[in-house]
């Protein structure tokens, strides 16, 4: 079964600024979400039915944020825990 991965520009805007070390753990971060959906926690309240996975980032933990469905997996937000839920939940108003 083929699985389309999406981005929101949120995703896009962080993921561009990230030296090719951090986007090499986030690759491998989501290669994980793609093979096994499930690993992320998933939220509750405002942030409903989003996933978030945490893994490690050069020494450092980061947070991936994403929606998933049978068909799909939209990544949301990457990012360090720093102020992360506060920004994911303004740009998940937006949408």
């Amino acid at each position: 079964m083929n699985v389309t991965l999406q981005q929101r520009p949120s995703f896009k805007r962080v993921y561009k600024k990230l030296h090719p070390n951090q986007r090499a753990a986030v690759h491998a971060a989501i290669r994980e979400i793609l093979a096994d959906p499930s690993l992320g926690a998933e939220k509750k309240g405002d942030l409903a039915g989003v996933r978030v996975y945490k893994f490690d980032c050069v020494h450092q933990q980061f947070l991936l944020a994403y929606l998933t469905t049978e068909a799909t997996r939209t990544l949301l937000a990457v990012g360090p825990h720093e102020n992360f839920y506060r920004d994911l939940k303004q740009s998940s108003a937006a949408r």
